[in-house]
C-alpha cells in the first residue's frame, strides 16, 4: 500500500498498523476517518496521523489514515 509494508505503524501513539486500518475498512465497513478512529483508536491521541493538514509534529508522517482510506476506496471500487 503506497509503498509501505502492511506492518508499518501509522499511529505511533496507539501502535496501529496499516494492516489494522485496512482490516476495519474491508471487514467492518469503516468508510470515514471517524469510523477508523473509533474502531482502531488510531489518531485519537495526538491526531498527527489522521491527515497531513493536522500533522503539527516536528517530524511529519510518511503516510496518514486518510491516505489509506482513500487508496482502499479506489481499490474496492475497481474490484
Amino acid at each position: 500500500m503506497l509503498g509501505f509494508e502492511n506492518s508499518y505503524e501509522v499511529c505511533n501513539c496507539k501502535k496501529v498498523t496499516i494492516e489494522q486500518i485496512k482490516d476495519v475498512i474491508k471487514n467492518q465497513n469503516a468508510s470515514t476517518l471517524r469510523e477508523i478512529q473509533d474502531l482502531t483508536t488510531a489518531g485519537t491521541e495526538c491526531m498527527h496521523c489522521v491527515f497531513p493538514e493536522g500533522d503539527f509534529g516536528k517530524m511529519k508522517k510518511k503516510i496518514y489514515c486518510k491516505d489509506i482510506l482513500n487508496e482502499l476506496k479506489i481499490e474496492l471500487a475497481n474490484g
